[in-house]
């Protein structure tokens, strides 16, 4: 880093998430990344972002150095009534102004309760404290206000860490500031433009090499790689810093070449997913499903079901753990399970072929596996997974699969591989 001032770069940004509970593990830091993605759409490059915990003294420390680097501070977190939540106050002491009760802030707060049939409480009524100087922006759908303010021109903005709460804010209010700040620049950022794509089915190590040379040498644009239970996730995004212009013309021809080389894999782009694919397929040619679950103890159809309007296409889901249930809801045969096992192949198939009969659904889809970590045999380890898929007379099918990772990967791996041998079916399907 230069030892430029923020005067200097006033659109490079800076992310500070406060809260304890994100430095003990259990919570993801989600706030950062919407904000690092809303500010490369302005043109804001996030060069650096920041997780301390409910200290006032750490955080006036990070808030110095951040300012000190950047031109734009966006700070999540800390703005409740507990008495843990001291954000307002250690900016109020970086900076050095005196904290007071805004009448819009309170105002705005007590008309947020009182829709929920509830009047402030002298804890709640410290949200309403803001910096002197500060503008407060509205929290259109929870009680804490955020505010904005100047300092060593730096931009400083705080906000909710409410994740639903934060992204309302910055939407309605923090873009149209940013917008006007960088319309009243005589030099104007370039957007930040990203794409992204999901595969799923081929190793990082393999997408990489299918991608090589993908990217001309000296272009200013980088392809990201990242590897998660549920697939490869591929992105190209243009260099904020890059001296060549018109950057983002250059994606379309790339993503194209992307497309190509990985589109048997490719399931989907941008935000879209697996399950949102498979649900558009379905509806779009009339086909109905039915889950039989196992291992996955009814991953498959709570992915299903997460997708608005999916009861168009959803009829059922049986979680069918035992040997018993399986016999019992789905009418696989005891001596089925007796000579080939729960897990096989076999009753993968007979699973599929049960709850599409007896839902009377166009197709019936199974999993059955070890999760572990117990369970596993010399034949049969953790990880052993079948999935069946009975589209019909003529139209089954069978897949083992040898998944690695804890119980909870192995059941998202699995899900992801039903679902994806369900949309391969559904696409070679021209409907009811």
């Amino acid at each position: 880093m230069s030892a430029s001032r923020p005067a200097d770069r006033p659109f490079l940004a800076e992310t500070i998430a406060i809260g304890s509970e994100l430095l003990v593990g259990g919570r993801t830091d989600s706030n950062s990344l919407f904000l690092a993605e809303m500010l490369g759409q302005l043109g804001i490059e996030v060069r650096f972002k920041t997780v301390v915990g409910d200290d006032q003294v750490d955080i006036v420390r990070v808030l110095k150095a951040a300012v000190s680097r950047a031109g734009v501070v966006v700070i999540t977190g800390g703005l409740g009534p507990t008495v843990d939540d001291c954000t307002r106050e250690a900016i109020a002491k970086a900076t050095g102004r005196r904290l007071a009760r805004r009448k819009e802030a309170f105002d705005g707060m007590t008309a947020r309760l009182a829709e929920w049939g509830r009047t402030p409480n002298p804890a709640q009524m410290r949200q309403a404290l803001i910096p002197s100087g500060a503008t407060v922006l509205a929290n259109s759908v929870g009680s804490a206000p955020g505010f904005c303010l100047s300092w060593k021109n730096a931009l400083l903005v705080s906000l909710p860490g409410v994740p639903r709460e934060m992204e309302a804010m910055v939407l309605q209010e923090v873009v149209p500031l940013l917008k006007a700040r960088i319309a009243a620049c005589a030099q104007c950022p370039s957007p930040i433009a990203r794409h992204v794509f999901h595969t799923w089915g081929l190793p990082e190590a393999d997408v990489d090499a299918r991608l090589k040379g993908v990217i001309p040498k000296g272009a200013p644009i980088d392809l990201g790689l990242l590897a998660s239970p549920m697939g490869v996730l591929v992105s190209l995004t243009t260099k904020p810093s890059g001296k060549k212009r018109g950057t983002s013309d250059l994606l379309p021809g790339l993503a194209e070449q992307v497309r190509s080389r990985l589109s048997e894999w490719l399931f989907a782009e941008g935000h879209d997913t697996m399950e949102a694919v498979v649900g558009r397929l379905l509806a779009e040619r009339k086909l109905t499903v039915a889950t039989a679950e196992s291992c996955t103890g009814g991953l498959i159809g709570h992915r299903l079901t997460q997708v608005p309007g999916s009861s168009a296409y959803v009829d059922r889901g049986a979680i069918c753990y035992s040997n018993q249930s399986k016999i019992d809801m789905l009418g696989v045969p005891a001596d089925l399970i007796a000579k080939q096992g729960a897990v096989s192949q076999a009753v993968a198939a007979a699973m599929a072929k049960g709850i599409r009969e007896r839902a009377g659904v166009s197709v019936g889809l199974s999993v059955t596996g070890i999760a572990g970590p117990g369970g596993a045999t010399e034949t049969k380890p953790v990880g052993l997974v079948y999935i069946g898929l009975d589209g019909g007379p003529g139209e089954a099918i069978t897949k083992e699969y040898r998944f690695h990772g804890d119980r909870q990967v192995i059941k998202q791996r699995s899900s992801q591989a039903a679902l994806d041998l369900l949309r391969r079916w559904a696409l070679n399907r021209s409907g009811a």
